[in-house]
């Protein structure tokens, strides 16, 4: 049983959200603030879910800030009624993995939580996903080694690089698809799911976060199209 932690501080919105996320199977724990949330970071949840705006001077950009710092890899979604392109701008660079933005069906976020459990812990990926791709051990994209059963990766050097499991997803699916000339939509869909609704600049900014961490790593431009993993 999965377990989610909900940080949201409208007590009617936050009890609808907990109610309907029951209905999966998770388990789901509600926090009001900053603080309390804070407090159980080191419980490590298999999923956060935090507003932006809270009450107690703890935003959830800190507890974004904290909750990655304590482990890199964990899953986090944002949600806020604030302005939407900054706030997604913001969250995305500090390693949130996904955005929803108020007012919003609650089944919306059951939507998104089920896939983004699914592409973390590798279960229930949706069959129009084309993340949904034969496990293979180890795949080797000089001078990387990306590891897709325990979602790593790591240099030449065999250190391990951080990367958040949106960034590690935008890799593997790259990866997985060396040598072809890939357009935003399809990097969009297959990555954030054809639900997502938003800019599909934000394949861009996630490529220039994956750039940044991965400096050697061969992937090409194509300006006006895409972009292209080198094949080797």
């Amino acid at each position: 049983m999965y377990r989610i932690f909900l940080v949201e501080d409208e007590e009617h919105l936050s009890g609808l959200l907990a109610a309907y996320m029951s209905k999966e199977s998770w388990q789901v724990r509600t926090f009001g603030d900053g603080a309390s949330a804070r407090a159980a970071i080191a419980e490590r949840p298999d999923l956060w879910v935090l507003d932006i705006m809270l009450p107690g001077g703890i935003d959830g950009f800190q507890l974004l800030r904290e909750i990655k710092a304590d482990r890199p890899f964990m899953p986090v979604i944002f949600i806020s009624a604030r302005d939407a392109d900054i706030d997604r701008i913001v969250g995305l660079e500090m390693g949130s993995d996904d955005y929803v933005s108020k007012p919003f069906l609650p089944r919306e976020l059951v939507v998104r939580v089920g896939k983004l459990l699914g592409r973390v812990y590798g279960k229930n990926i949706d069959a129009d996903s084309n993340l949904a791709v034969n496990v293979r051990p180890r795949l080797i994209v000089p001078p990387y080694i990306i590891d897709e059963q325990a979602r790593t990766v790591q240099d030449e050097q065999g250190r391990t690089v951080d990367l958040t499991s949106r960034e590690f997803d935008l890799l593997l699916y790259f990866a997985a698809n060396a040598g072809q000339l890939l357009m935003r939509e399809q990097v969009l869909n297959a990555v954030w799911g054809i639900d997502y609704f938003g800019s599909d600049r934000v394949v861009d900014d996630m490529v220039r976060r994956v750039r940044r961490k991965l400096p050697d790593i061969r992937l090409e431009t194509v300006y006006g199209y895409g972009y292209r993993m080198v094949k080797t």
